[in-house]
């Protein structure tokens, strides 16, 4: 089992070199595991606690069951990973079912700042953007997908986004095996690592 981490920052295009991929590889080679799956449950926080949720720290995410689970999948057994909200910043009562495939991709902003989680990735991803290509991002999916202003956004990004980008997601460039700039337009790339994978599926 190849384990790969496709880390970057917020509107990095992480989820795009996630596809790209899957679409360069053998059908069901592949299970993704998401980081923003393992964010805590803060379900019964009120709703001016739950603005106030700084998802680009570290410790906002539950690393030991994730590493938990993809300890489990590097022994053959399948694993429930959570759905999480950003709506309602809480866990649904169901899970995705994720199974052991030859390859895992975990992907997420936070997931090369974790030295235990580091220790399992077999490749480590950092995908790359402009500043300002990722606000202009950030910008149009959380107006999109988290219900939020403008205004709301920018605040968001000022208070939260940037400072811990620069505090705790930059610096994990240096685990990084490898760069992609430019994200989901680097087909180069993405050619590399979708040879990487298909050797070992």
């Amino acid at each position: 089992m190849l384990i790969i981490g496709i880390a970057g920052g917020s509107g990095s295009g992480k989820t795009t070199v996630v596809k790209e991929i899957i679409t360069r590889i053998p059908e069901d080679s592949v299970s993704v595991i998401s980081q923003d799956a393992y964010y805590f449950d803060n379900g019964d926080l009120s709703q001016e606690e739950k603005q106030k949720i700084n998802f680009d720290h570290p410790d906002s995410i539950e690393w030991d069951l994730l590493n938990a689970h993809l300890d489990k999948l590097r022994q053959g057994h399948s694993v429930e990973m959570p759905i999480y909200s950003y709506l309602t910043c809480a866990r649904a009562e169901e899970t995705v079912t994720v199974k052991p495939s030859n390859v895992i991709i975990v992907e997420g902003i936070l997931i090369l700042t974790n030295a235990e989680l580091r220790k399992r990735l077999d490749i480590k991803v950092f995908v790359d953007a402009d500043n300002d290509d990722r606000l202009m991002r950030i910008i149009k999916r959380d107006m999109m997908e988290r219900g939020r202003s403008l205004d709301q956004v920018l605040e968001h990004y000022d208070d939260f986004v940037k400072p811990m980008h620069l505090q705790f997601i930059e610096p994990t460039k240096r685990y990084a095996n490898i760069i992609i700039p430019q994200g989901g337009k680097n087909k180069v790339g993405i050619d590399i690592i979708a040879h990487k994978i298909k050797a070992n599926v």
